[in-house]
């Protein structure tokens, strides 16, 4: 298996990909990526949800990365990131990356 060059900061970064061999010709395609658990991310803070917020801009602010917004869905648990913000008042969990251990303010 192969997979393509996603940088780092992607969600599909190391991601493999499976050729299906059709008879038009192979089509290659990425594995299914699974989301992790939850509990594999160390929370740093918890976010409540205002009317009208974009993952984009709450990302940008906890992270200083716009496109870090499925860093929050993953951690939340959210296959769809627009999901998190559509209910004001949610709480999102704020966390390091997936498998880093830490504790806020250490």
């Amino acid at each position: 298996m192969k997979t393509f060059n996603f940088p780092a900061t992607s969600r599909y970064y190391g991601i493999e990909t499976v050729t299906l061999k059709t008879g038009n010709g192979p089509v290659v395609y990425l594995q299914r990526r699974f989301l992790p658990a939850p509990e594999k991310f160390a929370l740093l803070q918890l976010h409540n949800i205002s009317q009208g917020e974009r993952m984009d801009l709450i990302a940008s602010k906890y992270m200083n990365d716009a496109e870090a917004f499925w860093r929050i869905a993953d951690a939340n648990a959210a296959m769809n990131p627009e999901d998190l913000t559509g209910t004001p008042g949610r709480t999102l969990r704020i966390t390091l990356p997936e498998g880093i251990p830490g504790t806020p303010n250490a």
